[in-house]
């Protein structure tokens, strides 16, 4: 098994590092496959190559820029689910994974402000990293949503590429210097100036709705809202 596994339709890759970013989310550094392509944002379905976990992928997204020698996931682990991302906190340097066919509809359509919820902000890494790397990070603002301020990762990393445009907010952690409660109209409304820019969303369960019909009633456009369907 060197390119893909038996169907012939997935690449098997190698896990080239394996590390914790917090308790509940892991980075994997993953060997490319010769001519493997992404737009960044996008992701694909990924399986353990173990007995028992290959016919069961899971959507991940890419999260380094698209230019980068090896690929790379952040994945959050729900240890208590039993699943594959209970397993994918398992797997260790030198393991492999199988990768299916790229998609995803979240894609860099100009400047605006990204809001992320938890993992959410997994397809925005490759996209804020890409402009970062082009110098072309000016306009653009991230708020980023979290349970706790345990549950951010690549702090240091974010701050540093938007300083004053990288915005935090918890939903359950009193946090000094930070809100604690979700986003809502009236941040919306001090946040933004400018309804006529792009607006990136990718969150868990009511985040996205919610937040696309407030940035609606306030006067984005549809086809300004960027978001996976």
């Amino acid at each position: 098994m060197s390119e893909g596994d038996p169907s012939g339709d997935r690449h098997r890759v190698e896990v080239r590092g394996a590390v914790f970013l917090n308790p509940t989310v892991k980075r994997f550094t993953l060997s490319r496959p010769k001519g493997f392509v992404f737009t960044p944002g996008q992701g694909c379905m990924v399986a353990i190559d173990r007995d028992g976990w290959r016919d069961k992928p899971r959507p991940f997204t890419f999260t380094a820029p698209p230019g980068a020698r090896t690929l790379e996931l952040i994945v959050k682990i729900y240890d208590a689910h039993q699943g594959v991302t209970r397993q994918m906190g398992t797997v260790r340097k030198g393991e492999h994974l199988l990768l299916g066919d790229v998609f995803g509809t979240i894609a860099y359509k100009g400047p605006g402000v990204f809001f992320a919820g938890g993992a959410g902000i997994t397809p925005f890494l490759a996209i804020l990293r890409q402009l970062h790397r082009v110098k072309a990070l000016k306009g653009h603002t991230l708020v980023w949503s979290n349970r706790t301020a345990g549950d951010v990762f690549l702090d240091d990393e974010l701050a540093r590429m938007l300083g004053r445009h990288y915005l935090k907010t918890f939903t359950r952690e009193n946090v000094i210097g930070f809100r604690d409660r979700r986003i809502d109209r009236d941040d919306l409304v001090g946040l933004i100036r400018d309804f006529d820019q792009c607006f990136y969303l990718c969150g868990p369960e009511s985040f996205v709705p919610d937040l696309k019909a407030m940035l609606l009633d306030l006067g984005a456009s549809s086809d300004s809202l960027v978001f996976e369907s």
